[in-house]
């Protein structure tokens, strides 16, 4: 029996945390794992499996319960009202889902889990199922998060420097956010603390970051995890080789895309500033007339994504469609990132938009707002030296700051140098993910002991 005929009874289960940064990675892996032939099974939250676009064929969506079905998490009262239903509720539904899914004649083989949710490996145990922890965030950040878990790192922060393995020296504006109101609210923290909890007892690690890029973090943690690898970048593998329109998912939104797709063809190469702040962070409206003042008067075209919930923040009288700019409301990021126009992206630095501006080849403005968007900023600038850092004038970067940032990325030489780099992470991204390539070869390892399970 060949490898893909025998990976037909291989049925995967893989359980993504609700929200839109985690769900993305996890089902583009998802999509490769069908690829292989593998049995796939996609599971969220009720809520948000309501709110889904259609799966691929040939991949089942399914729910669970995290006691807040007909409505967003916002509704608890806090973080630790939601985990603490999510935690109860969430390990019986899955209970509930696994029985009725054997019962159905295709009973689950491994369950994939976002590392958010550590009680699926428990679940997995009972089962005794192969149990795979999915980490969504990249290893240094993993690392800081660990070390926590170890007791070699506590908040609050007292040292002005921090020093971990494989990582490079940190200082206090480079840690996770989380790290500066522990004392107020320990709730976050804690949660992403504890997704190691149980991670020892997983049959295999997997983190949506590739061995190339955190070489030394990747080979600290394998010493650490036997079962750790690098598998990503988990975007759609052909805006990584060679984009196609049709390898992606397209939203409500899809007509604004086209807009901006259009709009982008009249312009030259990288004369265009993309700026995008994702889909939670939320910034004042100080910040926001800062960034539309910067790019009114910085004289390149913009493209700027501003959420309906966001639009009202902009100034008075700014337009949204001018001779030099365009604001909308949402746009395909990969899309755009991947267009010859795009010469820099303004970005909060989560792992998904910063993962993509490397894999694109595109040179970044950080303007991290909260989490692990402030490492990620450390790294885009010293580490991977693909971008600056906007300074920040009390709590705001300023239009001047933001002015001279894009100057400096795209008239400069030390622009020029960036845009190099930025390169060569993109021809290192593409080689990881092609044949032979080292996150090919991490998931062809995975997927071999699956195929064995026949």
């Amino acid at each position: 029996m060949d490898k893909k005929s025998k990976a037909n009874r291989v049925h995967c289960l893989v359980l993504a945390y609700p929200s839109q940064g985690h769900i993305n990675p996890m089902l583009q892996f998802s999509k490769l794992l069908q690829h292989e032939g593998v049995r796939v099974t996609f599971v969220t939250t009720v809520f948000y499996c309501k709110n889904m676009q259609k799966l691929p064929t040939g991949i089942s969506l399914e729910a669970i319960s995290d006691g807040y079905d007909s409505g967003r998490i916002g509704e608890a009262k806090s973080l630790r009202v939601y985990l603490d239903s999510f935690w109860q509720v969430g390990p019986e539904t899955l209970v509930e889902l696994l029985e009725k899914l054997s019962r159905s004649g295709y009973p689950i083989h491994c369950l994939i889990y976002d590392s958010f949710m550590p009680w699926a490996m428990e679940v997995a145990r009972k089962f005794g199922i192969v149990g795979v922890s999915f980490l969504t965030q990249n290893m240094a950040v993993n690392s800081i998060y660990y070390h926590v878990h170890l007791g070699k790192l506590q908040a609050p922060l007292i040292e002005n420097e921090i020093s971990l393995p494989s990582l490079p020296q940190l200082q206090l504006a480079d840690m996770p956010s989380f790290f500066f109101n522990y004392a107020e609210d320990p709730a976050f923290l804690d949660f992403l603390v504890g997704q190691f909890s149980n991670i020892h007892k997983a049959d295999w690690i997997l983190c949506n970051s590739f061995y190339e890029l955190e070489k030394e973090v990747a080979d600290w943690t394998m010493k650490i995890w036997p079962k750790f690898r690098t598998i990503g970048p988990s975007i759609p593998p052909m805006f990584i080789h060679k984009h196609n329109k049709d390898d992606e998912d397209h939203g409500d939104a899809e007509v604004t895309s086209e807009e901006c797709i259009k709009w982008l063809d009249d312009k030259a190469k990288v004369l265009v500033v993309y700026v995008s702040f994702g889909s939670m962070a939320v910034l004042d409206e100080k910040q926001i007339e800062e960034v539309a003042h910067g790019l009114r008067d910085c004289g390149r075209y913009f493209l700027w994504v501003v959420r309906a919930s966001e639009e009202m923040k902009l100034p008075k009288g700014f337009e949204k469609k001018s001779e030099k700019g365009l604001v909308v409301r949402w746009c395909s990021q990969l899309r755009v990132l991947a267009h010859e126009a795009v010469g820099c992206f303004v970005t909060h630095c989560g792992w998904n938009s910063t993962l993509e501006a490397l894999c694109l080849g595109v040179p970044m403005i950080a303007m991290p707002q909260e989490a692990d968007q402030s490492t990620n900023a450390k790294h885009i600038e010293d580490v991977w030296k693909v971008g600056i850092r906007a300074s920040v004038d009390g709590k705001h970067v300023t239009r001047e700051v933001l002015k001279h940032c894009i100057r400096e990325v795209m008239d400069s030489e030390r622009g020029k140098e960036m845009k190099r780099n930025a390169m060569q992470w993109k021809t290192l991204a593409s080689s990881a993910v092609g044949e032979g390539g080292s996150s090919r070869t991490n998931i062809s390892d995975f997927l071999n002991t699956l195929f064995h399970l026949q």
